[in-house]
């Protein structure tokens, strides 16, 4: 190892971290508002809503987030357009984010009972209506766990946006091993670091599967 010591790679490395953070939290955010207007789209009876949103998701879910990465970072430059790593990975990390949180939220709307909402309408409701008192409420308790545990996902997810060369936590280990020429530390830590920041989104999902546990 060179000059650096460990406390200065540890220091670099939490620096690298807070963008890994930031990342991830603009992705789920953001994900998760046009997740929303996704889910809300595929359960629309008009078909002009309902088979846009369908494709979407289905042509995210079924390329590489990779490949996406690569299309939003390289393919505006095509037209002259430089994106920055940080936008591009922000933008890819999102729609890819959006694809997933919709699917999980329209499973956990389908997985209320029909009965409930026929239910409603016999009692007057419209069909907003039974969906926003009746439906929506227990959608959303089955939703948080998965929810939370996508958000996992996510934070892994920052790692590829080292490949368009943003400094988040792994591009910052790669820098850090090619300098000391200690890759075994230096990805050690960067494991460490990512173990830190996923496992109490973990032990949050299993937590909250046990509070809003829809069978009991």
């Amino acid at each position: 190892m060179t000059d650096f010591t460990y406390q200065n790679i540890v220091y670099a490395l939490v620096l690298g971290a807070r963008w890994t953070v930031l990342l991830s939290l603009t992705a789920f955010l953001f994900g998760g508002m046009l997740g929303l207007v996704l889910m809300l789209a595929t359960i629309a009876r008009q078909a002009l809503l309902r088979y846009p949103a369908l494709a979407f998701i289905w042509v995210i879910q079924a390329t590489p987030l990779l490949m996406q990465l690569f299309l939003i970072f390289f393919g505006p430059a095509l037209f002259g357009v430089n994106l920055p790593a940080w936008l591009a990975a922000s933008i890819a990390l999102t729609l890819w984010s959006s694809a997933y949180l919709a699917e999980i939220w329209r499973g956990c709307i389908r997985s209320v009972q029909a009965g409930q909402t026929e239910a409603a309408l016999c009692l007057g409701m419209l069909r907003r209506q039974a969906l926003r008192h009746v439906v929506f409420p227990q959608a959303v308790r089955m939703a948080l766990p998965p929810t939370a545990g996508f958000l996992v996902q996510i934070v892994k997810s920052t790692a590829l946006a080292s490949i368009v060369g943003f400094t988040e936590l792994m591009k910052t280990g790669t820098i850090l091993s090619n300098v000391t020429l200690d890759p075994f530390a230096v990805y050690g830590l960067v494991a460490v670091i990512y173990f830190c920041l996923c496992y109490p989104l973990s032990l949050a999902s299993r937590k909250m599967e046990t509070v809003f546990d829809v069978t009991r």
